[in-house]
């Protein structure tokens, strides 16, 4: 859905505030106009920025994704779709998109506001990610992982069981990235062990990008 034009023009200005909703997985849901774009978030993160979604732009650039024959992404955490929107509106790149989220709201908004206007194909998918893909048998060449309630990471999405289905769904030579938090010591040294002790583990040629107030992992 595209904002009007004077929304658009006065969201450079101030922020536009659009809807809020709520459900049994967030409480608070905000969708608002930013900077012409729109934005998801609740009360302590956000969840959605379109291209100013910085953690994943800049990881995308890092890898230069020219490089990678990829066909198939799964999105494991949909946001408002600002995964598939940047690589398609960013990097013009029109790959199949598999979108995985467990709130049926998030579901709602992102096709309301994003990923209807998309020309990539495209499923979303309302389902816990992590029976997901213990089930899945579908291949991909990128997957990305964008798991949080609020600003939390449940604990399941931190095992090495977890982990090991996520490998098992990459097609040879695929990409797995794994957004962490790390803005706060706390967080910085909870990604930290959860790189060393789980992550390299499942995929030992692993490396962190430092990215503003996360760390994105990647398993290569």
């Amino acid at each position: 859905m595209h904002p009007p034009f004077w929304k658009k023009y006065l969201s450079y200005l101030f922020e536009i505030h659009l809807e809020t909703r709520s459900s049994e997985y967030n409480p608070e849901l905000h969708v608002s106009l930013v900077d012409g774009r729109y934005q998801l978030y609740t009360e302590h993160a956000i969840y959605s920025f379109a291209d100013l979604y910085n953690n994943f732009r800049i990881t995308f650039e890092e890898l230069s994704l020219d490089q990678y024959p990829i066909e198939k992404v799964l999105v494991l955490g949909l946001g408002l779709g600002s995964i598939p929107y940047m690589l398609e509106k960013t990097f013009q790149k029109k790959y199949h998109y598999t979108g995985v989220e467990i709130d049926e709201e998030v579901i709602a908004l992102a096709s309301k506001y994003v990923m209807r206007a998309l020309a990539s194909p495209q499923q979303l998918i309302c389902a816990d990610a992590y029976s997901y893909v213990a089930l899945s048998t579908e291949k991909f060449d990128l997957i990305t992982i964008d798991l949080f309630f609020d600003n939390i990471i449940p604990v399941k999405f931190e095992e090495q069981a977890f982990l090991k289905n996520v490998a098992a769904l990459l097609n040879p030579g695929g990409i797995v990235i794994i957004n962490r938090l790390a803005d706060m010591p706390q967080a910085k040294e909870s990604s930290k062990a959860f790189f060393e002790q789980q992550f390299l583990q499942v995929f030992p040629d692993g490396r962190y990008l430092e990215v503003e107030r996360n760390w994105m992992l990647i398993n290569k």
